[in-house]
């Protein structure tokens, strides 16, 4: 519903007898929050937002300045098709401002239109298409799996089938374009992969996907998961994050001349996104548990390369078809579906902008698998590796100016904060692991 304006929202409401309608934001974690109006409210809070509290909401303001404003964004306005349609809800993501209705700095959607407004500066507009892996469990109280299946099985009629079909439809229905899905590595776990297009569409997408998926999991009396490694001795999902350039019509990153047929700008993007992968670890995967899947052997790259064929890269490039220009792109393979998509789409943008501006060099592809390199071969090729660690990452994000800039200062204090915590909460429990190991002999 890209063309809704006000008017638009306001006749759909009565015409669809709408009842509620949620305005949708999200911390600087990537939490989803939300509260509700009536319909009678509607009008005023697209004219002059709705305050609410933010002192209660990660990364936002302290409890003296808490006073906070949500601005529904009408273009995002849709009907939730997991509520009864009779009576129904709707939904907008809103920008969140200041009394005064200035930007809120803290405000993670405002930081990813901060980063392509200047990339729009330099003619450029960003494209983006994320590949969201998730499990499926019996509860939330254990990691119960639904399926046996693997890669791109077609397992008999279960619940699973049905579950996938049924969050396309949701999808569908929210205006959001599917391009395939299927089953993925380890037992129940799958992937649905949306349609390539604008990055803060595709923010926004993600975001609604996410709760997608969990709503119609529940509706079917189970649960999904988008925590990056649950499974010990199974692969992790990830978000691999497809992105390109446009000037105008023409993709930014095409060039019919080049063995690799990638442009001067596509080449350097791809550099930036090499050169600061470290320095934006910890915002593309930023949970402890996130590093249980950055590990060798599990198609998880963890080795900073590029590459055509080899997926064990950290940037892949699919090769070209003939008269597909327009689908040239690099593929980001770190990410999981548990970041924040305003934030990480940001630095993305950010890191390959760096790289055009400065003329980053490319260096040349590694086809060869990565992971059965020694040490002595990866300092050859000039391979070094991510973070092994969130404590690892959140040291190289801290020292960043890039990140710094490109998040904002008050971003950028509040995550590298909240990191630590966790980090030390993590550093001081005693896990079952250590109990199993060490209790029996020590």
């Amino acid at each position: 519903m890209s063309d809704m304006n006000k008017e638009a929202v306001l006749k759909a409401v009565k015409d669809l007898n709408v009842k509620f309608i949620r305005l949708w934001f999200t911390d600087i974690l990537g939490v989803l929050k939300s509260f509700a109006i009536s319909p009678a409210e509607l009008e005023l809070a697209m004219d002059e937002g709705m305050g609410f509290d933010g002192s209660s909401i990660q990364g936002f303001a302290r409890i003296d300045e808490s006073d906070m404003v949500a601005m529904p964004d009408p273009k995002t306005f849709t009907l939730l098709p997991w509520r009864p349609q009779e009576g129904g809800v709707a939904r907008m993501f809103a920008d969140v401002l200041n009394p005064d209705l200035t930007p809120y700095v803290g405000d993670p959607r405002y930081v990813l239109k901060r980063q392509l407004e200047k990339a729009a500066k330099l003619g450029y507009k960003m494209y983006v298409g994320p590949e969201l892996e998730y499990f499926y469990f019996k509860d939330s109280c254990g990691t119960e799996t639904l399926d046996s299946g693997g890669y791109f099985d077609l397992t008999p009629l279960d619940v699973a089938s049905d579950l996938r079909r049924d969050t396309i439809l949701a999808l569908e229905k929210m205006g959001i374009a599917v391009e395939y899905s299927h089953h993925e590595v380890a037992p129940s776990q799958h992937e649905i992969d949306l349609r390539y297009t604008d990055a803060l569409t595709m923010a926004d997408n993600a975001m609604t996907y996410r709760l997608t998926v969990k709503e119609i999991a529940m509706k079917h009396g189970v649960y999904a998961s988008f925590m990056p490694k649950p499974i010990f001795g199974q692969n992790g999902s990830g978000m691999h994050t497809h992105q390109s350039l446009f000037k105008g019509s023409k993709n930014a990153f095409f060039d019919g001349s080049d063995e690799y047929n990638l442009s001067s700008e596509g080449k350097a993007y791809i550099a930036g996104l090499l050169k600061h992968a470290p320095e934006m670890c910890s915002i593309l995967a930023q949970w402890v548990n996130s590093y249980k899947r950055l590990v060798p052997g599990y198609e998880a790259p963890v080795y900073v390369a590029w590459a055509r064929r080899n997926r064990s890269a950290l940037v892949r490039v699919p090769m070209y078809k003939p008269g597909k220009e327009k689908a040239t792109r690099c593929e980001l393979r770190c990410p999981d579906p548990a970041c924040n998509p305003y934030l990480s789409f940001a630095v993305m943008l950010a890191s390959g902008l760096k790289g055009i501006q400065e003329g980053y060099e490319l260096p040349d592809p590694v086809e060869e698998d990565i992971f059965e390199m020694n040490a002595a071969e990866l300092a050859d090729h000039g391979i070094t590796a991510l973070p092994a660690t969130l404590g690892e990452a959140i040291e190289v994000t801290a020292g960043s100016e890039l990140i710094r800039e490109t998040l904002g200062d008050h971003v950028f204090e509040k995550f590298i904060e909240n990191k630590h915590k966790e980090w030390d909460a993590f550093r001081l429990a005693v896990t079952d692991f250590e109990l199993n190991r060490y209790l029996p002999i020590l």
